[in-house]
């Protein structure tokens, strides 16, 4: 079984996406989007047989798609999602998802009732180090701390100081910090202990109108979370999930690598497994296994995870005074 994959975006992202694609036996690219056939056609041309199409109307018409993977801007994804969705094709959709937790819903919905599958693409939460993490979280006992961080100074950040507001810190695209980078500490947050109950959070405010770097601490019932972002500054930190007979250290919560344990009695266990794929890889197969089964749903990036991750974000936002057009 061959998935027929169309792409939504000409961007360095997209083409990570079709680089690891290639790998898996069961994926081709047959379609490319682009707003302008200059664009598609640059992009298409280092992919043989791909498509090229400047009118999204006619990509989600083709029967020569079965699924679309969107990486457009932020504020896009919700609309050419249900466009593609609305039309039976399957859908994986670039972080975040949407812009607020209403837009997913409504993808959420119009992937129900076309019976067609819908899966955002938070990469690590596939990783095998992320499987790692899982299945070892028994080791550290009762679970007290959750500690990630994900700052990385932007390439776009001088343009920006310099009086250039490029789409990175462009709210019109529902863009910033918390949406680009902080979600990757989210995910996996609320992939292994869930949504927490209370949501505190601080950012600092770009002239733009998105957040440069915030913090959240998050509160659960036997245990505390924070989440540390930024497009302004680097951090060097690993993550941590402490517990009381051992900390968990991470080498980094966006793409895990590294995974060991340092027990109470001093004794370190490591537990790194090799990776032998791009990152990117790994979500795709479990997009093409759960498309072959024919279901509807990731268990792991699954729509109550999406959802739940998006509420927490958007409350986030809302403590710092961070507003897009889509929430209007």
């Amino acid at each position: 079984m061959t998935i027929r994959f169309g792409v939504i975006g000409t961007n360095w992202i997209t083409d990570r996406f079709v680089q690891a694609g290639l790998d898996h036996e069961e994926f081709i690219l047959t379609a490319v989007y682009s707003r302008t056939m200059e664009k598609g056609q640059a992009f298409a041309a280092k992919y043989a047989g791909a498509t090229i199409y400047t009118s999204l109307e006619e990509l989600v018409g083709s029967e020569e798609v079965d699924a679309v993977y969107i990486a457009s801007p932020n504020s896009m994804h919700a609309e050419q999602a249900i466009m593609c969705l609305n039309h039976g094709k399957h859908v994986i959709c670039e972080k975040p998802a949407a812009s607020n937790s209403t837009e997913l819903q409504a993808m959420i919905e119009a992937a129900r009732k076309h019976d067609v599958l819908l899966m955002e693409a938070l990469k690590s939460t596939f990783m095998p180090n992320f499987g790692v993490i899982r299945d070892n979280l028994y080791k550290l006992g009762q679970v007290r701390r959750y500690v990630a961080s994900y700052c990385q100074y932007s390439s776009r950040y001088d343009a920006f100081r310099q009086g250039t507001v490029l789409n990175a810190f462009n709210p019109a695209y529902s863009n910033g910090s918390l949406m680009d980078l902080g979600i990757y500490c989210l995910y996996p947050m609320v992939t292994l202990f869930g949504k927490p109950e209370s949501v505190q959070a601080v950012g600092m405010m770009l002239s733009s109108g998105v957040d440069g770097e915030g913090s959240i601490v998050m509160q659960y019932p036997d245990m505390d979370a924070v989440v540390m972002h930024s497009k302004i500054a680097d951090s060097y930190l690993p993550a941590e999930i402490q517990g009381e007979n051992g900390t968990m250290v991470i080498d980094k919560i966006n793409q895990p690598y590294q995974v060991r344990i340092l027990y109470r009695d001093g004794t370190v266990e490591e537990l790194t497994v090799p990776q032998v794929y791009e990152s990117m890889y790994y979500e795709i197969e479990e997009f093409i296994h759960l498309l072959k089964n024919g279901e509807r749903e990731s268990s792991v990036n699954s729509h109550a995870n999406s959802l739940a991750v998006a509420e927490v974000m958007e409350e986030a936002r809302a403590q710092i005074g961070l507003r897009y057009t889509s929430d209007l």
